[in-house]
């Protein structure tokens, strides 16, 4: 059974605590259509999940506000998110400041999720304490994850020790979340990309891992992206 954590604040009554948790957005998140659904589902329900996509389709966006409604739930202590440093060389020390200053940029778009899931105070408060957590990967072997959610952005740009170090370090009451759009990979340009070969090796040894592809046919962002996708895909553009 799932480890539950009550954060409720010290001096606040309990019923005034749920109302503040069933007002934020995440508590109310309406797919829009059946693979947003199947998603949802997919990470209600399983340790892993991989998605995969191209833009526009929601896949930051509801696995973003699913951890978030998890976490306001009590289910799990803390949010880890995480993505490869491709443009950086693999390395952040060439940057000034903290490694959350250096990473921020590059998260930007699942940290602007959590924020609108959470709630603006709830979101701010929980970086500072460190229940939402910056993690880059350089660092992530020796770690052991248990009672949260790992959100691992632009996974089709993580190569296959990257993805053997963080599936290794899946704990107790864990949840890892990949997301990627294999078509943007930066990396392994003239082979498939080590994030496919991944899925691949998991639906050859039955590893219980679900697999979430959305299509063009699922782009929500506007009509004009939609279209653009599909012009770039036609002239064979990534």
């Amino acid at each position: 059974m799932a480890k539950q954590s009550t954060r409720q604040p010290k001096g606040r009554k309990k019923d005034s605590f749920v109302r503040e948790i069933k007002s934020a957005a995440a508590y109310h998140i309406q797919p829009k259509n059946a693979t947003q659904n199947y998603l949802l589902d997919s990470i209600e329900n399983n340790t892993m999940t991989v998605c995969v996509g191209p833009a526009g389709t929601g896949k930051t966006y509801c696995s973003g506000m699913k951890a978030a409604q998890l976490y306001l739930k009590g289910s799990y202590e803390k949010i880890i998110i995480t993505r490869p440093n491709v443009s950086t060389g693999r390395s952040l020390g060439f940057f000034k400041g903290s490694v959350e200053e250096k990473m921020t940029p590059w998260l930007k778009p699942i940290l602007n999720v959590l924020e609108k899931g959470l709630g603006a105070g709830r979101f701010e408060c929980d970086m500072r304490q460190g229940r939402i957590e910056i993690q880059p990967l350089e660092t992530i072997r020796g770690n052991s994850f248990e009672n949260c959610i790992i959100i691992c952005d632009e996974s089709q740009n993580l190569l296959i020790s990257e993805i053997m170090a963080m599936t290794t370090r899946i704990g107790e009451n864990c949840k890892l979340i990949m997301l990627g759009d294999p078509v943007q990979s930066d990396v392994n340009k003239d082979k498939k990309n080590d994030l496919q070969m991944f899925v691949d090796m998991c639906v050859r040894n039955n590893v219980p891992c679900p697999v979430v592809r959305f299509t063009l046919d699922d782009v929500v962002r506007s009509d004009i992206v939609k279209h653009l996708l599909v012009m770039f895909h036609k002239e064979g553009i990534n």
